[in-house]
């Protein structure tokens, strides 16, 4: 279950990654930190687990451009991360698991057959 500390380490996720900073990312995730997407041979993701700071604040900087909009949502009963393109179409959903007020597990779906419910 996710604490009110754990909602406020989302939204500055949230806005991190719509500044584009990979610091402010960075400085937001665990030591441990995991990364894994899904893009359901469709779209291109990293294939293989993503580790570390640096390189999963690398990973989902990818995820919003200028024409994208994100907004803190519940995903799987938890707060994550929609992205919409600018015809408003779901593009990615980023689950986050907050421990220690840092994000240690980051889940980033693209598969658009997976993405057809948030329409």
């Amino acid at each position: 279950m996710f604490k009110r500390s754990d909602h406020a380490v989302v939204h500055r996720f949230a806005i991190a990654l719509r500044s584009g900073s990979r610091g402010a990312l960075s400085r937001l995730l665990a030591p441990e930190v995991v990364a894994v997407s899904d893009g359901g041979g469709q779209v291109a993701v990293a294939l293989d687990p993503v580790r570390g700071p640096g390189a999963v604040a690398h990973c989902v900087t990818g995820l919003a451009g200028p024409d994208t909009t994100l907004t803190v949502e519940s995903v799987n009963g938890d707060p994550g991360v929609v992205v919409r393109d600018a015809g408003r179409r779901v593009v990615a959903v980023v689950s986050l698991r907050v421990a220690a007020a840092k994000v240690a597990a980051v889940w980033i779906v693209r598969n658009p057959d997976k993405l057809r419910h948030w329409e």
